[in-house]
């Protein structure tokens, strides 16, 4: 059976794993049809995540290295050459995950292990090892309040909850908002998380028409007329994957549709401290019904697994703490007092100014590349929404482009409703670094002026 072991020159650790199966099978230690280890045993002998080896088993089978035999795993492919050189395909270029860059200047290599240190050695630090409220501490608390308090005025530590990421909090807030049966309004498109709680929770989606500043009064105002759901549920800035950020006057018109038809919001807001303009939130304009919810994953790293949730007062606050009490216990105690340094030394905000600079830089360079093909997107976010033209299905164009070496999500994987736009989302920042980002997205732009390779001649 295959050694695990990473190849330590590879630029991304999940390529590391390939391009070491690669070599070893190049080299006889392994022959087609060898069973390879389970992938957790591989993450745990090579101390990198679960999701990490999944990767690398994706890539490893669409390079042809590998293939899967239900309930049996997965074996080094038959159908390699014994003796013959290997195909080489460029490893896959994935700008499928919406993360943000990391740029040089944020040097996070240097700055989390340095951060937990000091963490670790402050007076409160053996306390970061220990459980904790399931709220989250008080001095977490307050510094969440300080950060949040930039961009929402009247933010009191009491109404903060800290939770272990962003979908953990959503969960929480519909477990404790929704019943199965339940509906819950949101954008035509809309974030996979939402649909993932939804199934799970067997809550109703009622989709809402959309134009290129988000989601449409009017649709919300004609769906409360006929049944108001319970819940309202927004991305306000940036909003995943369309990139539209509601107006001032939008934001307004739906706060009083909703105080008028007895409607909670949820305002997931995940993108708002990259834009250098502030425009009021939900939460502030409606705080008695407004469900605030700001991970630190996309405006630092999602390495911390950390989100604030504001809550519409302190008893609603603990309620919601009862439920993450049953499902996560606590948020991470000791990446949650790293956000709390880093919030009070600042450095939080220059990891955010570093990233959105980097956004910057990225959102021009697509917009060089692309040309003409239409695309929306944001100044300072990492992702834009590309309308196809008429010859490609989004689905189509998503496969053939992993096929080409480069991952993108088809609009699809956003619909609450069955017809949708035949667009993609491109996450550029996850790509490691500019050079690569213009390699794929030069592919996608010389793959999107082809003919569809999904269509078939008539004869």
């Amino acid at each position: 059976m295959w050694q695990p072991r990473l190849n330590e020159t590879a630029r991304m650790k999940y390529l590391g794993i390939v391009e070491a199966l690669e070599a070893d099978i190049r080299a006889g230690r392994v022959t087609p049809g060898e069973r390879l280890p389970p992938q957790r045993t591989i993450a745990e002998a090579l101390n990198v995540d679960l999701t990490t080896v999944t990767r690398a088993f994706n890539e490893a089978r669409r390079r042809g290295l590998v293939e899967a035999q239900a309930g049996r795993g997965s074996f080094i492919s038959e159908r390699l050459e014994e003796n013959g050189p290997l195909e080489r395909r460029a490893p896959l270029i994935d700008l499928s995950m919406n993360i943000p860059p990391q740029p040089q200047s944020a040097n996070l290599k240097k700055a989390l292990p340095q951060g937990i240190a000091e963490v670790l050695a402050g007076s409160r630090g053996l306390l970061s090892l220990h459980y904790q409220e399931s709220n989250g501490a008080e001095i977490d608390r307050k510094a969440a309040a300080t950060w949040l308090g930039q961009r929402i005025a009247g933010i009191s530590a009491e109404r903060i909850v800290i939770a272990g990421g962003a979908q953990s909090a959503l969960f929480a807030v519909c477990d404790l908002l929704l019943r199965g049966g339940d509906a819950i309004a949101a954008g035509e498109v809309t974030y996979p998380g939402l649909k993932a709680v939804a199934m799970q929770k067997g809550v109703r989606l009622e989709p809402l028409a959309m134009d290129a500043e988000g989601i449409i009064p009017d649709a919300f105002e004609r769906l409360c007329s006929r049944a108001p759901p319970k819940a309202l549920y927004v991305i306000p800035s940036i909003d995943n994957p369309s990139t539209a950020t509601l107006p001032q006057a939008r934001r307004q018109a739906l706060v009083s549709l909703a105080r008028h038809y007895g409607v909670a919001i949820i305002e997931d807001d995940p993108y708002s401290s990259l834009q250098p303009e502030r425009i009021v939130s939900f939460a502030e304009m409606a705080p008695d019904i407004t469900w605030h919810i700001a991970t630190l994953s996309k405006c630092a790293t999602p390495a911390l697994r950390v989100a604030y949730v504001v809550a519409p007062n302190a008893g609603q606050g603990l309620r919601l703490a009862g439920v993450l009490r049953a499902t996560i216990l606590m948020a991470p105690p000791l990446m949650s007092a790293l956000a709390s340094r880093w919030i009070t030394d600042g450095t939080l905000n220059e990891l955010t100014a570093a990233i959105r600079a980097e956004n910057a830089v990225r959102q021009k360079l697509a917009a060089a590349i692309l040309g003409g093909i239409p695309f929306a997107a944001d100044p300072h976010g990492h992702h834009l929404w590309l309308t196809l033209p008429d010859h490609w299905r989004a689905a189509d164009f998503a496969e053939h482009a992993d096929r080409a070496g480069v991952s993108i999500v088809p609009a699809s994987a956003f619909a609450t409703a069955g017809a949708t736009t035949e667009a993609v989302r491109i996450s550029l920042g996850v790509a490691p670094d500019r050079g690569a980002l213009e390699d794929a997205l030069t592919l996608l732009s010389g793959l999107i002026a082809q003919p569809s390779l999904a269509s078939r001649a008539v004869v």
